[in-house]
């Protein structure tokens, strides 16, 4: 993935298409994390484990900086819209998304975590002027109800509250994400997580005292995957698309992250889908295809 350098002034007239690769591999990855964050929440407490995984995306995001000489922010104005995107994006986002996995929610906690296209699309209008089509906006909603056929069946959990206000924080983050002008998005990228997970690992220390965890290889390998992988390098390929492409043609992809889920669980665990789940994803892959051939790119003004 190449990462533009930095430039002075606003972004350019959001006129381009999202890449149907980058686009894969962040809703693959995105999918695979809720097997991951099961697996390694046997071998280490909840917010710890959050913790770990923005320490160690930040950390790689950081050195990649480092090692191309990119600029760090100057302005005071600049670090505190980082660090609010820390505490917005990481510190929360990864704290309830966390713990809805921990309380066991099932189908309709993964429908709420991703609830960022629905939830988008009126602040995305409101902000930079993005228009949705009313035919797209029908798809949209039809591929939400698609996810809550595949979901409802299988019961809400304790953790769907958790995961809407996952939801709800990764929505506010990406909206946020438009805002930072010419900061370098590896710098913002890497700051914003190390900032998020050092306030995660403070609450950690507070509400779960000293950390226990068992350095087991399948807790390391996860954390690499879910810190490496599904932490820097996606939120990295999402930010990128975020500032080149317009919202609403960037969300009906994240349609894709249950479905992606829903595989994995097939593939590990040997789930067999049953009949709510094959329709359920029939009208997600359908949604998903009419929103996005029948999107619009036209210029978006630059934020206000």
């Amino acid at each position: 993935m190449t990462v533009a350098p930095a430039t002075g002034g606003r972004p350019a007239a959001l006129t381009h298409r999202p890449s149907p690769l980058r686009m894969l591999l962040i809703t693959g990855a995105l999918g695979a994390c809720f097997l991951g964050v099961r697996w390694g929440l046997r071998d280490a407490p909840l917010l710890w484990f959050a913790a770990l995984r923005a320490l160690l995306g930040g950390t790689a995001l950081a050195v990649v900086a480092a090692v191309q000489r990119r600029p760090l922010p100057r302005s005071i104005g600049s670090w505190s819209s980082i660090g609010a995107l820390g505490l917005v994006n990481v510190s929360l986002a990864f704290a309830a998304m966390f713990a809805g996995i921990a309380g066991l929610a099932t189908g309709t906690a993964a429908v709420l975590a991703n609830a960022q296209p629905l939830l988008i699309l009126l602040p995305a209008w409101w902000l930079f002027g993005e228009r949705v089509t009313a035919r797209a906006g029908i798809a949209l909603a039809v591929g939400f109800g698609g996810l809550l056929v595949v979901a409802v069946p299988g019961g809400g959990g304790q953790g769907a509250l958790l995961s809407l206000l996952a939801a709800v924080a990764v929505t506010a983050g990406t909206l946020m994400v438009r805002r930072l002008g010419d900061i370098d998005i590896v710098v913002a990228s890497a700051a914003h997580f190390l900032i998020g997970g050092v306030v995660l690992a403070g609450a950690a220390l507070l509400m779960e005292g000293v950390p226990d965890i068992a350095w087991t290889p399948r807790f390391v390998a996860v954390l690499a995957f879910l810190g490496l992988v599904a932490t820097a390098a996606t939120t990295l390929a999402w930010f990128v698309e975020t500032q080149r492409s317009p919202l609403s043609s960037l969300t009906p992809w994240m349609f894709l992250v249950p479905v992606f889920g829903l595989v994995v669980g097939i593939v590990v665990l040997g789930e067999r889908p049953d009949a709510w789940t094959v329709t359920g994803v029939a009208l997600v892959l359908v949604s998903m295809r009419v929103a996005l051939r029948h999107q619009s790119v036209a210029p978006t003004r630059a934020p206000v």
